[in-house]
């Protein structure tokens, strides 16, 4: 038949230029035919990455139960927290490029299987040395499908709309889920908590329920990157465009203080509130953290399709103040105030992120983009344990107020220097 005729010689000469299948190639030609369409694939795969973000960020409420549980403090509470930034970190710099070579779909479901293997160890082990295991999974879990997810989820609606190439929709989903998640998570986890027997036990089952049935829809969804190509003529796993240096300096530096920002509420919230305010309530605790990352997926959403330009100056311009309002709320104990802290500095960190992924993503060489961005998270999540890190260190010897200042100062600074280093690329702003 004539189509099939056209689909194979077409997906020759894709094999004669390196084996890689086009995406317009695999709109007539998918590798799964009878799977799930391009359209539907790109729902579930959005609903599959903004779960698995929750899950990540579920805990927040959950650090005071696990230190009357286990008998720790705020410091293990924060290895705790590192250890799924370490996670992240070791799977977005080793592995994170794959999806590259071996297909999106191919890296999402082990993403998605490594998930539900950690949620299994929480609930199955329940000691510290579990805890910590599972945390570790979680962080490369979550590294492993950030980066794909954000690509695979561009590729998808290149299939499924072919007709709105350099549509902003793709970008916009993406952040969605990835903050929407992140901020939905506390909240289901808070609610389990707060009204379900066993919340420890609860919250894992209810996760690792709700990625197995995610898992069981993207596994029908179609693959949009081609294998056949000789080793020779794989993509580099971090390759940027001609004068990209200063575009992913400053994306990076973009990524590092937002994340910061988002570590700061989803590993120390609730035990600030537990703390400082003395509410012991697992929904008051899951509270900052959902308006942290909720305040930043609204943000972005309200900035919509704006020049490259505003976003980062928005953004650093109101960091400093949701940071000190949060200073204020620690020496005048007042949850409502805490809040909304929490709902400006998420907003501003939501800004620079936006901004520095979106900067990781004009820089980078076409071939590349799942490896670059899979860079940007390694910097973004680095950012995002750090300083925390330090935050709880310095909290245990000077006291809370005097580290929130710093904390508040250095990040305010990294974000006015990044922006300063996006400004020196050529072409910004165009």
């Amino acid at each position: 038949m004539p189509v099939v005729t056209s689909s194979r010689a077409g997906e020759r000469r894709s094999r004669e230029r390196g084996g890689r299948l086009s995406l317009r190639g695999l709109s007539q030609h998918r590798l799964f035919p009878r799977g799930l369409s391009p359209r539907a694939a790109f729902w579930f795969t959005a609903a599959a990455f903004a779960a698995q973000m929750g899950f990540g960020t579920a805990p927040t409420p959950l650090w005071p139960l696990y230190e009357a549980r286990d008998g720790f403090g705020p410091t293990t509470v924060t290895i705790a927290f590192a250890l799924l930034v370490v996670g992240a970190a070791v799977s977005f710099l080793v592995l994170g490029h794959l999806s590259d070579r071996y297909g999106r779909r191919r890296v999402i479901i082990p993403a998605l299987l490594v998930a539900i293997a950690s949620a299994l160890v929480l609930l199955l082990w329940p000691a510290l040395p579990g805890l910590l295991i599972g945390r570790l999974m979680t962080g490369l879990a979550l590294g492993l499908m950030a980066s794909t997810a954000t690509t695979y989820i561009t590729d998808l609606h290149a299939l499924a709309y072919p007709d709105r190439r350099g549509s902003a929709v793709p970008a916009l989903v993406a952040t969605v889920a990835n903050l929407g998640g992140l901020a939905l998570g506390p909240l289901v986890a808070g609610v389990v908590a707060q009204w379900a027997p066993r919340p420890l036990v609860s919250v894992q089952g209810a996760f690792a329920v709700a990625l197995a049935v995610l898992l069981a829809l993207v596994a029908g969804g179609p693959e949009t990157v081609g294998t056949r190509a000789p080793a020779r003529e794989r993509p580099a796993r971090f390759a940027l465009r001609p004068e990209g240096g200063w575009g992913f300096a400053a994306a990076g530096g973009l990524g590092a203080a937002a994340f910061a920002t988002f570590g700061l509420f989803s590993s120390l919230g609730a035990v600030m509130i537990h703390d400082r305010l003395g509410i012991s309530s697992p929904f008051a605790g899951a509270l900052p953290g959902f308006v942290t990352f909720l305040a930043s997926a609204v943000a972005q959403l309200g900035a919509g399709r704006v020049t490259a330009r505003r976003p980062p100056v928005t953004g650093v311009v109101l960091l400093p103040v949701g940071l000190a309002l949060v200073a204020v709320s620690l020496g005048h104990p007042m949850l409502w105030l805490y809040l909304v802290a929490s709902a400006i500095a998420g907003a501003a960190a939501g800004l620079l992120f936006k901004a520095g992924v979106g900067e990781a993503g004009r820089v980078a060489a076409p071939a590349s983009r799942a490896g670059v961005l899979a860079v940007f998270f390694v910097v973004s999540y680095v950012g995002m344990g750090l300083p925390v890190i330090l935050f709880s260190v310095a909290a245990e010897y000077a006291g809370p107020l005097p580290a929130m200042i710093g904390f508040a100062a250095a990040l305010s600074a990294g974000a006015a220097l990044a922006t300063a280093a996006q400004r020196r690329r050529p072409g910004w702003g165009s």
